[in-house]
């Protein structure tokens, strides 16, 4: 995360009530990035209950349980029982089903924080997505704390990666879409990838998530309350200060972590 995203992730995390979803594709990291929030904000003096499938990370403190739909474990079930056992936190590995969105909204509505996942393009597509799953607009303002979501890049090898100065309609591009300060461009770092024994000829070793994190306002409250425009939401987003996806990734760029490459085939320019 940016300083700014940790911060308000690490705050919305710490609320006594409400929703936060994190979106993106299968394998993108969701999980694990959720279940480092929860290893984060753990007490011993809360109840910390997740429902996954299956459970990926064993967490000390924390009662984990596996649904298993052939005897009725089901997301919706599973928290279903949680709720008559007092727990304080709630991870719910994804919302799948009308059933399951239902169960985590009352449970937020209630005086429980849950957790959970999405299959959405973007962080904000969240909301269209819940509202068809039958969320009331007005509930959902009320509850929803954040949305976040992740994608994972490549990140350069350090054997290998040589020095790269961007074309200037490249560096145009990545100044504009990343809200960066033209001034600031003596201490950036551009690199491209080679290739060596070691990443294989690859030009890249291991990788790092990128992230957009969307902790609401009163304005995007407004706005899903009244209109559900996910061109308005988008908006008053980038009004907050938030970065989205492409532009933390040009954060990754500059300080030679990754190539400009790798951001332009992960992210689009509106998300």
């Amino acid at each position: 995360f940016e300083p700014e995203q940790k911060k308000a992730f690490l705050e919305a995390a710490n609320l006594p009530h409400g929703l936060i979803f994190l979106t993106g594709p299968t394998g993108s990291g969701k999980s694990t990035t959720l279940n480092a929030v929860l290893t984060t904000i753990r007490t011993p003096e809360l109840n910390f209950m997740t429902l996954e499938d299956p459970v990926e990370y064993k967490l000390a403190g924390i009662s984990q349980v596996q649904v298993k739909p052939a005897i009725g474990l089901t997301f919706a079930a599973g928290l279903r029982s949680f709720l008559r056992q007092d727990p304080d936190v709630i991870l719910v590995g994804e919302v799948r089903d009308n059933e399951t969105a239902e169960a985590c909204l009352k449970a937020a509505l209630t005086g429980h924080l849950v957790l959970s996942t999405l299959h959405t393009n973007e962080a904000l597509g969240a909301v269209p997505r819940l509202i068809d799953m039958g969320m009331e607009p007005f509930l959902l303002a009320s509850s929803l704390a954040l949305v976040a979501a992740q994608r994972l890049v490549r990140i350069l090898c350090p054997y290998c990666k040589v020095p790269h100065i961007p074309d200037p309609a490249t560096l145009a591009r990545i100044i504009q879409e990343g809200h960066l300060n033209p001034r600031d461009q003596n201490s950036w770092t551009f690199f491209k990838s080679v290739g060596c024994p070691k990443c294989f000829g690859t030009g890249f070793m291991g990788r790092r998530a990128i992230y957009e994190v969307y902790r609401m306002t009163e304005e995007m409250r407004n706005i899903i309350y009244k209109t559900q425009d996910l061109v308005e939401l988008k908006r008053a987003a980038v009004r907050s200060g938030a970065l989205n996806l492409r532009a933390n990734g040009w954060h990754k760029v500059i300080r030679g972590q990754t190539t400009v490459d790798e951001i332009l085939s992960i992210t689009t320019a509106d998300e």
